[in-house]
């Protein structure tokens, strides 16, 4: 693999571990508090640890599909696959704004499945260049169906549901 690949891959990921992050900080707020949450809902210390061994997944995996795809003259599918990941880091992003930025639970809910459905298909064009590689890439997907699920709880559980004024 080279560097060069790797290193756009890593960048793009931080980039969304950073931009996202910056939204995530009300998780520690009032309005977060307040919130009602599942009971399945994990401990605040395991998305630090989680997130950043999913960025590392998908920067790896990206930086090592891409490599091969060129290498194979499949340059189209390469493109497509850039694309693809484009999207897909804009999503992931974009989640913890609408959620912790915006408060919009249901539109999170929402923003969650299409993060799932996304990274599905990244998984599924991983695979398809090289299906151990598209294995290691199969807990993103996992990781993201569960956070629709924990959204889309979070939202039922408080819709309607007036938080003393605190957004």
């Amino acid at each position: 693999m080279r560097p060069i690949t790797l290193t756009k891959t890593a960048a793009a990921t931080l980039a969304t571990a950073l931009v996202g992050g910056l939204a995530s900080r009300p998780a520690a707020s009032p309005w977060y508090a307040a919130l009602r949450k599942p009971s399945f809902q994990p401990p605040r210390q395991a998305f630090p640890v989680v997130w950043p061994l999913l960025y590392t997944d998908i920067a790896v995996t990206s930086a090592a599909t891409l490599e091969e795809l060129h290498a194979e003259n499949r340059s189209d599918e390469a493109r497509a696959f850039g694309t693809a990941l484009a999207a897909n880091l804009v999503m992931n992003a974009g989640w913890s704004w609408i959620f912790f930025s915006q408060k919009r639970l249901g539109a999170a809910a929402v923003a969650a499945a299409a993060l799932t459905v996304s990274s599905a298909d990244l998984t599924r064009r991983v695979g398809k260049a090289a299906p151990g590689r598209g294995a290691a890439l199969a807990p993103y997907p996992l990781w993201c169906a569960f956070a629709t699920l924990l959204s889309t709880r979070i939202w039922m559980l408080n819709r309607g549901r007036q938080l003393n004024g605190l957004r």
